[in-house]
């Protein structure tokens, strides 16, 4: 007996699949898909769970000095000339930043590595290059989801069958994080 469900495609269009259904419930919260699949997608995502509760107070803080540009009213970088050149004018700041540990970096790109990289685009559709946000899932992962879970053992998701689909009569459900 096989420990997983081949779900009737090649290993690479399955995993492939998986990946993006992983992605899209980390994402969002929650998914409709077939029962079979996401008995399948519920694997992965517990597992990914799990991995960001252990490592999330894993880092330590430090405050650095960064050049950040000066920008004006538009949001224009700032200009000056210099000896004939045009060079952008530099504020220092202090930041404080997160180095995460050794193991919460592992642990990060082993999340990186299953989940695919979310572009977030405006609802309006309007100057959507522009507006477009990359979303960091792991960062996700470890601000949003970890700190709800880090008081349970596992179970980090519920399936509500929701009814046979329209055509093939598959039986559906309703995937979602608690």
């Amino acid at each position: 007996m096989a420990g997983y469900r081949k779900l009737g495609r090649t290993s690479s269009q399955r995993k492939a699949m998986l990946r993006s259904l992983a992605t899209q419930l980390i994402f969002h919260g929650k998914i409709t898909t077939t029962e079979t699949r996401a008995k399948e997608v519920r694997k992965i995502a517990e597992k990914l769970i799990t991995l960001a509760v252990k490592e999330k107070d894993n880092f330590t803080t430090e405050n650095i000095t960064v050049k950040v540009p000066v920008k004006d009213k538009d949001g224009k970088r700032v200009k000056t000339l210099e000896n004939g050149r045009k060079v952008t004018e530099y504020n220092e700041v202090e930041r404080t930043i997160q180095k995460d540990s050794p193991s919460r970096l592992a642990a990060r790109r082993k999340i990186l590595s299953v989940l695919y990289p979310v572009t977030k685009v405006p609802e309006d559709g309007r100057r959507m290059r522009s507006q477009s946000k990359k979303i960091d899932l792991a960062n996700v992962m470890f601000e949003k989801w970890a700190p709800k879970y880090s008081g349970r053992n596992g179970g980090y998701t519920r399936m509500i069958k929701i009814g046979a689909r329209r055509g093939d009569a598959a039986p559906m459900v309703l995937l979602e994080l608690l």
